[in-house]
């Protein structure tokens, strides 16, 4: 892996936030904060660069597991942030009341509900406080392999730390000194109890990181199984519409023919 001043990094991010805020007139971040460590490192980053009592931390438990929220509540309080709780729960199931109760069989449908009732939370919120942005929390391993729900986590106005592979993310963790448990927890997206995504995936972050980075920077995959190496390409691919904006039909360009 490549090897970074994370001192100069964390610099770097925060002047980067407090510029991007500046430029867009807002006064106010909004972090979605799951309890783990992505979302940690983000509310950190953007507390440093804006201020503490600028950020607005949400626990946005949907049939979570309660100590996510714990640990979301912990970083909160560690970070010295404020930080609101809106549970999703009663929205989440009454929707899946109204719609066709057989769609509930569909695990992963139902699952990527969640993080779109998030995400529209988070920018609910955001509006009724003034003038603000949510922040994203994704890290590049898990953009590039398409790791996100559409319109749910991979909606935000800005993403601090999306160029950084997952252990990076951990060494910068380590650096803005935030909890150890938080560092060391299975990332999870909270998508159904017991989920991890490591283990949806099938693959660990520092496989998908070592891949990633080889294909980044051109070199060879000594050493990697080739099975791992397909399987990564072929998420990547799955994954590009996930990473543009809509394509649209140009009129324009149709008048040229």
């Amino acid at each position: 892996m490549r090897e970074l001043n994370y001192k100069k990094i964390v610099v770097d991010i925060q002047d980067w936030i407090k510029n991007y805020v500046k430029n867009a007139k807002a006064t106010i971040i909004v972090v979605g904060l799951s309890g783990g460590i992505d979302s940690a490192v983000t509310a950190a980053l953007c507390s440093n660069a804006i201020g503490k009592e600028k950020i607005i931390g949400m626990g946005l438990p949907c049939g979570s597991i309660s100590k996510d929220l714990d640990d979301a509540k912990s970083i909160a309080k560690h970070l010295g942030i404020n930080f609101d709780v809106l549970d999703l729960t009663p929205v989440y199931e009454k929707f899946l009341d109204i719609t066709n109760p057989l769609l509930r069989k569909d695990k992963l449908a139902s699952a990527n509900l969640k993080p779109r009732l998030r995400m529209m939370a988070l920018y609910f919120i955001g509006q009724s406080k003034g003038k603000s942005l949510v922040a994203g929390t994704s890290n590049r391993a898990e953009l590039i392999i398409g790791y996100f729900t559409k319109y749910g986590d991979g909606a935000a106005d800005f993403e601090p730390i999306a160029s950084l592979y997952k252990q990076e993310v951990r060494k910068i963790a380590k650096l803005l000194k935030l909890p150890e448990r938080i560092i060391i927890k299975a990332p999870s997206a909270g998508l159904w109890p017991g989920q991890t995504d490591e283990g949806e995936i099938g693959l660990t972050y520092d496989t998908i990181d070592e891949i990633l980075y080889r294909i980044d920077y051109n070199l060879d995959f000594k050493g990697i199984n080739e099975n791992d190496i397909k399987k990564v390409r072929t998420m990547m691919n799955a994954a590009e519409h996930k990473l543009k904006m809509p394509p649209f039909f140009d009129l324009r360009e149709s008048n040229k023919i």
